[in-house]
């Protein structure tokens, strides 16, 4: 990875778009433990905590320069986008927004892996 403005830029809007991602999963998985329903919710919260936890681990890397971000952008994108599609199910805000702030994600993960 090079340090360039352009770079900088880009690294920019991807670490904004991790980090908003692992806010939204962070407070969904504690939004829903707290459903009625919460048995409905598990898959929901696995995937918000497996997601959160790849995308801090990709925000990391990418703040350092790591040569290993870009293969791990692609497991992000994985699970960013298998976790929107879970909260999507659900028509709780939280996981609606998680959703939206997933698919963000996934779509930055995209545009910076090229």
């Amino acid at each position: 990875m090079t340090n360039s403005p352009a770079s900088a830029t880009q690294n920019q809007a991807l670490l904004d778009a991790l980090n908003r991602c692992v806010a939204a999963c962070e407070h969904c998985a504690t939004a829903c433990l707290g459903e009625e329903h919460i048995k409905h919710m598990t898959d929901c919260i696995r995937l918000d905590r497996d997601c959160a936890d790849i995308c801090a681990l990709v925000a990391r890397l990418v703040a350092r320069g790591s040569e290993h971000a870009k293969h791990l952008i692609k497991e992000c994108i994985e699970v960013c986008t298998k976790c929107a599609n879970e909260c999507a199910k659900h028509n709780h805000p939280h996981c609606q927004q998680c959703a939206a702030a997933c698919r963000a994600c996934a779509e930055a993960c995209r545009e910076y892996a090229g």
